[in-house]
């Protein structure tokens, strides 16, 4: 069915499948530009909609004090906010609309928002090594779009041009895939996983932050160690891996001319919609377990922990005033605190933050007023970034941002980007990190920065042809929790001993499973 009210962009109706994007995806995923969101075949009440966008408008990449803007052979070069820059570029292509009662997504901005974009926004020093080629933004201007809504079970192609010429596109390029699906070269990994720093590397820079602690510098610090390998192949298909084992509402995968992301993150950052703003921050997690009875003593232990209740709600705190900056005066509350919320591998403490915006502020003046989620850099956000830039080796690049889009009807929704990969020239760079507070012990923190990738590592080890082991290694590593010094080589290889991760903050000695987002 095709409907074009003349105020809306042209939308088609078309047979819904479960995995319809994702099939379509595969035919455009070596596409520059190509972008899937995923609601990781999810039974989560937020995993609703997967969007799928390509060949975009315009293109935004922002490194550093540079922000490039490609329409077409015409490139340019501003030094402008970046978020300025993109608020008018979208506008200058595409109609301001009003909100489509179930469409989220009428064609606008979507990509990536990478956690050094905070760079432009807050003074910064310049301590760690920027070694990964993706642009601290990167968003392309689209004005079409193939959408599933997992809830009313509808699939819809919006665009702003010919519909009819797009969907004759998708269909072509899905003949084209088959011809050449048999020559795609398998994901597999030809290194071993190789962390940035080793145990006693991470142990200084612990004693360091708990230095800042003391002397009354920060609250709290989200330390991480990167791990990386190199491989060959589709990162597409490691994606897949990926999402079909973790299920998460706010997955994604990027396809950018420097690199790949590849993103199962379970945290919203911010949602807007009638310019109501909702943020989701993820602070506690507790591992799954096979027995029911072991499930829910879990749960019910996550929910009665005072030491998780706290960071949660410090959070909370910093999340409310972030979004009060430019909130509707007295409008921010908090309608949910404390809830608890179950993944296929844990339980999560999850409070939510809810504001009116007024109508002078838009999302991009939103965007910049949190940027980036105060959920993992630490209390106060500022200070703990530059205690960040210090003891990280390296810049975090997309890891710790946000991936999400700006629809031109005024909706958004970004997620922040835990669980989160860059495949880039050859190596794949995978993060893990923590919340280190006062009382916060070096051997469990270290320990679970490298759990929280068990779910992510293993299940990209393994051939395609061979099952992953994260299953079985999650229940041994729940029936027994390592030590550091049991797991962890001191030069720096990586050795991961099972599926015990969580949220980016968690600092006590429990293991946990993991699983941007």
């Amino acid at each position: 069915m095709f409907i074009n009210n003349n105020s809306f962009p042209s939308c088609l109706a078309l047979e819904y499948q479960h995995d319809a994007l994702h099939n379509h995806f595969r035919s455009v995923a070596h596409l520059p530009w190509a972008m899937l969101l995923s609601s990781g075949h999810a039974t989560h009440p937020h995993s609703r909609y997967d969007i799928l966008v390509a060949e975009p408008l315009a293109t935004l990449c922002t490194t550093g004090e540079h922000t490039c803007i490609t329409q077409g052979e015409v490139q340019t070069t501003h030094q402008d906010d970046p978020l300025a820059l993109l608020a008018q570029t979208q506008a200058a292509l595409l109609p301001n609309l009003p909100a489509h009662p179930t469409l989220p997504f009428l064609g606008g901005a979507l990509g990536l928002f990478g956690y050094d974009l905070g760079r432009r926004f807050e003074q910064l020093p310049e301590h760690a090594i920027s070694d990964i080629s993706v642009p601290d933004m990167a968003v392309g201007i689209y004005d079409w779009a193939l959408i599933a809504d997992h809830q009313q079970q509808t699939l819809t192609l919006v665009s702003h041009s010919d519909i009819y010429a797009r969907w004759h596109w998708l269909l072509a390029a899905q003949e084209s895939y088959a011809d050449r699906a048999a020559e795609d070269m398998p994901f597999t990994l030809t290194s071993e996983w190789q962390a940035n720093m080793s145990a006693e590397e991470y142990q200084q820079k612990f004693d360091q932050v708990q230095a800042y602690l003391h002397a009354g510098d920060c609250y709290q610090v989200n330390l991480a160690q990167r791990f990386s390998a190199d491989y060959q192949g589709s990162e597409w298909q490691a994606f897949e891996r990926l999402n079909a084992s973790n299920q998460a509402p706010f997955s994604a995968f990027l396809r950018l001319p420097q690199g790949s992301i590849l993103s199962v993150s379970p945290e919203r950052f911010l949602a807007v919609e009638q310019q109501q703003v909702t943020t989701r921050p993820i602070k506690g997690t507790r591992p799954r377990h096979s027995d029911p009875i072991s499930d829910r003593a879990e749960a019910a232990a996550l929910t009665m922990s005072e030491k998780d209740r706290a960071e949660n709600l410090m959070i909370v705190d910093l999340m409310r005033n972030d979004i009060g900056r430019v909130a509707v005066p007295g409008s921010v509350s908090v309608p949910e605190l404390f809830i608890i919320e179950s993944f296929p591998a844990v339980h999560h403490l999850v409070s939510t933050v809810q504001a009116s915006l007024p109508d002078t502020c838009s999302n991009t003046d939103l965007l910049r007023a949190c940027f980036p989620g105060g959920s993992i850099t630490g209390a106060p956000k500022i200070r703990s970034m530059q205690i960040i830039d210090e003891l990280e080796p390296q810049r975090r690049n997309a890891y710790c941002g946000s991936i999400g889009y700006l629809s031109c009807c005024g909706r958004m929704d970004t997620s922040i980007t835990i669980r989160t990969l860059i495949a880039a020239q050859g190596r794949l760079h995978c993060w893990a990190g923590g919340g280190l507070v006062a009382d916060s012990q070096w051997e469990s923190e270290y320990q679970e920065t490298r759990d929280k990738v068990a779910k992510i590592l293993p299940i990209l080890s393994a051939t395609p042809s061979e099952p992953s082991e994260s299953s079985a290694m999650a229940s041994e590593a729940q029936d027994k929790p390592q030590t550091a010094n049991e797991s962890a080589p001191q030069d720096g290889t990586c050795t991961v001993h099972g599926d015990n991760s969580g949220d980016e903050s968690r600092h006590d000695a429990h293991t946990e499973p993991q699983q941007p987002a």
